[in-house]
């Protein structure tokens, strides 16, 4: 097994942890000398991560969160400065929301990146669930947050990401592109019959890519250049995979689904109808081969000590996800299942029992992630998400609680 830190940046000060100071600063996303201590500590952890052991960092993509809580702007520029201070971590962005992009642009970028980094680039997408920066950004596309619901708009959502999917491969793959999308109205080149008046022609004819110049003279495809490091491109992941049809649609696609589902059997029943289908797609896993689960991590010296230290993380937790339907992993058969999970029920205690959170000593540790790999031997990677430590807790006690599952848990678990 694999091991990946989910760090989800949070401004050092912000949120109800810090009330007092979250509020003198508001907002304090817009406040630079908080920003600057967010990327402060970000840094310290990635190398840290990195000279420890583990494998990758994740971090997902948000915008507008002048709150300062999940501030994770861009994950690709953020990604390519960790990538010029650490040497052998993998850097994941977990994931790009693909229909808030456009699809040449964001090709081009994670070329660089993997680029810069040689090859250390895995690419998490994802499809955005958060209206108030999806709607604006995705307005483009007529594209709006997905809400995993089967509605017209999220499945004209789930239908753009495909798209936008579809096209940043042909970018990747073809030496030249020529493609018209009817979905989105985009097409490349545009005017898509050509691009008349290109001053270079006779340059372009003798250096650049064959067919990109018809014999009229038109610019007829483009080159998107350069292309990514890794052949054909980098593996693909996505980020938090719970529904059937997007399982079903990562193992059509060979992507790497990293579920939220903190339940042992429950992942177990989706690592299966992930197998099943990429069977069918000429791809045999075995059971959780090519799957990763995220659960929240905090170790001390004693159970009792964990709890204290990590217990409070869940009061953020519960105010800021739960709105947004997350508390549905903390659901219990004895809740009923007509009533949603409430934020008084989001804490750490019940977070431990449905095994969202992993808090206790090493062994403590241990012993969940090995009810895991008692229901899919094969499960490929384990996530800590750093939710509530970087950016509440002492960066010490974070880089601790890192360097402690490094020395402690993962050689017992590690390929």
């Amino acid at each position: 097994m694999k091991f990946s830190i989910m760090l989800n940046p949070q401004i050092p000060g912000s949120g109800y942890s810090q009330e007092e100071n979250a509020r003198a600063r508001r907002p304090i996303g817009r406040d630079t000398e908080s920003y600057q201590k967010l990327l402060d500590e970000v840094r310290e952890i990635a190398v840290h991560a990195d000279q420890i052991g583990f494998d990758a960092l994740m971090m997902t993509e948000h915008h507008f969160h002048s709150e300062g809580f999940e501030f994770s702007v861009n994950p690709l520029m953020v990604l390519t400065d960790l990538a010029a201070r650490t040497e052998r971590i993998l850097l994941a962005p977990l994931g790009l929301v693909l229909p808030a992009w456009d699809p040449i642009r964001a090709a081009e970028d994670v070329a660089l990146l993997d680029q810069f980094c040689k090859g250390r680039l895995r690419l998490g997408v994802a499809r955005g669930y958060q209206n108030r920066w999806m709607n604006v950004l995705g307005q483009r596309w007529r594209a709006s947050a997905a809400r995993s619901d089967g509605s017209a708009s999220d499945n004209r959502n789930f239908d753009v990401f495909g798209e936008i999917l579809h096209i940043m491969k042909l970018a990747w793959t073809q030496e030249t592109l020529r493609y018209k999308s009817e979905m989105l109205d985009y097409e490349v080149p545009s005017p898509y019959d050509g691009i008349e008046g290109w001053p270079a022609l006779e340059w372009t004819k003798t250096f650049g890519a064959p067919g990109e110049v018809s014999e009229d003279g038109k610019i007829q495809a483009v080159s998107v250049s350069p292309r990514p490091y890794q052949d054909p491109y980098p593996e693909l992941w996505q980020p938090f995979t719970i529904s059937d049809r997007s399982v079903v649609r990562a193992a059509q696609e060979n992507i790497l689904p990293w579920m939220f589902t903190p339940n042992p059997d429950e992942h177990a029943a989706k690592a299966k109808l992930y197998q099943e289908e990429s069977a069918k797609c000429g791809r045999d896993y075995k059971l959780g081969e090519h799957t990763g689960i995220l659960k929240i991590v905090g170790m001390a010296d004693t159970r009792e000590e964990a709890i204290a230290t990590y217990g409070p993380m869940s009061k953020d937790f519960a105010a800021f996800f739960g709105p947004f339907g997350y508390l549905e992993v903390l659901r219990k058969q004895e809740d009923d299942k007509h009533k949603p999970i409430s934020p008084e029920k989001g804490d750490y205690k019940r977070m431990n029992e449905v095994e969202l959170a992993l808090l206790g000593t090493p062994d403590d540790v241990k012993r969940g992630i090995q009810r895991m790999l008692d229901r899919m031997p094969d499960l490929e990677w384990f996530g800590l998400f750093m939710q509530g430590q970087q950016g509440v807790l002492p960066l010490d006690t974070v880089k601790r609680n890192l360097e402690m599952f490094a020395t402690k848990v993962i050689p017992e678990f590690a390929d």
